[in-house]
């Protein structure tokens, strides 16, 4: 049986009814775009997290949708039928988070999920991301990242996720809560990352932005604001020298007591790096009177 193809045009017909996903800003109001604030003024309905904190941004801009719907975590399931609802009425509706681009952190998933399951036109404009920002400045190799999220809460879990992540071969974009950051630095300090660099963005383009970079010992014995704020951290990957170095451990111990060619087969096998150099290495490791 075939697998569901879902496709759409870039531009739907006139009259179809849109679920505009829009970027607003992280802290600074200028950092919003013009086709952000014309389709906030356009739309009928607004879905955010925060109606309270939402309703001054839209005002800041001159927006006055004919209503504005709480979509958070805490009633997401029953908001998203709610908006669901307004979509298949014919209105258009903004989904905004309480800053940045939605979805990353943030609820709305299932709105998306859904809106596309019942051929809703999804519209992404783009803007302000925090994720985004830190990477553009970051003196950390960031071709490659893997983005976390929020760290888990409990202590247990968050060593855990923390463990697996100073493993990790590529850099590592995670957010953490301001009364957290300080015990989450010292958790990577504890499982031996003491050293790994990482850096600390700190209340993104606001009026107290602070960005930090060094080992995670230096962060920790430095006098640096730790506890205020919302982070964004990135930390640099595992030392991208140890397959090479794994294998010239492994190849030093076998040719201690196989002969050389051995060694090196053996320890081809099991590190997948060539035999040749392998080989060379185990030659030059044994003794003038062997």
């Amino acid at each position: 049986m075939a697998g569901h193809h879902t496709s759409r045009e870039c531009t739907p017909p006139a009259g179809t009814p849109k679920l505009y996903i829009v970027a607003t800003p992280i802290g600074n109001l200028q950092d919003i775009t013009q086709r952000a604030v014309d389709v906030l003024k356009s739309v009928a309905t607004v879905a955010c997290e925060d109606t309270r904190r939402s309703r001054k941004l839209l005002s800041h801009l001159g927006a006055a949708p004919k209503r504005l719907m709480a979509l958070h975590d805490h009633n997401e399931a029953s908001a998203t039928s709610a908006v669901l609802a307004c979509l298949h009425a014919g209105e258009d509706v903004a989904l905004i988070a309480d800053a940045g681009t939605p979805l990353i952190s943030d609820p709305g998933f299932e709105l998306v999920r859904r809106a596309w399951q019942a051929g809703i036109a999804v519209i992404p404009v783009p803007g302000a991301s925090a994720v985004a920002a830190a990477v553009a400045i970051s003196p950390v190799a960031v071709s490659r990242f893997h983005f976390e999220g929020f760290l888990p809460a409990r202590t247990a879990a968050r060593r855990e996720v923390l463990a697996r992540l100073l493993a990790s071969d590529v850099a590592v974009v995670f957010f953490e809560a301001p009364h957290r950051l300080r015990d989450t630095l010292e958790d990577l300090k504890d499982l031996n990352g003491g050293g790994r660099r990482v850096l600390i963005c700190r209340e993104l383009t606001k009026l107290h932005e602070t960005i930090t970079f060094g080992t995670i010992d230096e962060l920790l014995a430095a006098d640096t604001v730790l506890d205020r704020g919302e982070f964004v951290c990135i930390l640099s990957p595992e030392p991208e020298a140890t397959p090479h170095d794994e294998g010239q451990a492994i190849v030093d111990v076998l040719s201690a007591e196989l002969p050389a060619a051995q060694a090196a087969r053996l320890a081809s096998k099991i590190t997948g790096l060539p035999r040749r150099r392998l080989y060379a290495r185990a030659v030059s490791k044994r003794r003038p009177t062997e």
